[in-house]
């Protein structure tokens, strides 16, 4: 199991692709600190984990909330000793153009889907820094690469979440902790589940693969990225789309 023995946090692990990838990191071995506004969704990741033999543990946790991400950090430690792992994986969506977005809509994604990133970053990063070694990987998108018609929000959030990614791995890399990011293209999760049928369709029509990915694909790349197999990649964006930004 390529994860065996590490410790790794997972924000957003109620659903989608951090629940996929709570589970990917438990069936390699890591035991897994499932965070989330959404009590009830990390204790049903917490659930299958445990179904399937893993240890995992659930704390109710808001990104933009320095003070609960510092004592889910602290909790992690006192209880496994380390902290090997973190996965920035929390975010929304709230589109619009940029005619109409509006203040509320650019804040509430700028504040979990970037300054989100960088709260949770900044305060496990200092765990890191003391053990000497670490992993953070970030969830970017390839409307971080490529932006997107109606998400001014969104995309600025993600090019920042990549720009940080390279920033933090240039910063970090002596002190024995790696930086990457990876950026799915179009992936069937909740936040794709209540889009009308025409546009999923013209999402998988756009994809050279011819379909929409499934999280435990994105899950995949976070455990080969946080494993010792990738101790030589750092600062580097992984895009896993199905070819969509070719």
């Amino acid at each position: 199991m390529r994860l065996e023995g590490k410790v790794a946090i997972i924000t957003g692990a109620g659903s989608g692709i951090g629940r996929a990838t709570s589970i990917k990191f438990a069936k390699e071995g890591a035991k897994v600190v499932a965070v989330d506004v959404n009590l009830g969704g990390i204790n049903e990741t917490v659930s299958e984990i445990e179904k399937i033999g893993g240890v995992a543990r659930a704390y109710k946790m808001d990104v933009t909330n320095r003070e609960e991400i510092e004592d889910v950090v602290k909790k992690t430690v006192e209880e496994f000793g380390k902290l090997d792992v973190l996965v920035n994986n929390a975010g929304i969506t709230k589109d619009s153009t940029l005619k109409k977005m509006t203040e509320d809509q650019w804040d509430a994604v700028i504040n979990i889907n970037l300054k989100g990133v960088f709260n949770c970053g900044q305060i496990a990063a200092k765990q890191m820094m003391e053990q000497k070694n670490g992993v953070i990987l970030n969830a970017a998108s390839v409307v971080g690469l490529y932006g997107n018609f109606g998400q001014t929000n969104y995309a600025a959030a993600k090019f920042g979440v990549i720009g940080m990614t390279k920033t933090w791995a240039k910063e970090l890399g002596r002190k024995g902790i790696r930086v990457n990011a990876v950026a799915p293209g179009f992936i069937r999760t909740p936040m794709t589940a209540g889009m009308p049928d025409n546009v999923l369709k013209s999402m998988e029509e756009s994809t050279p693969l011819g379909r929409l990915g499934e999280p435990e694909e994105i899950a995949n790349a976070y455990a080969f990225l946080a494993s010792d197999e990738a101790s030589y990649i750092t600062g580097t964006v992984i895009s896993v789309d199905g070819g969509k930004v070719i």
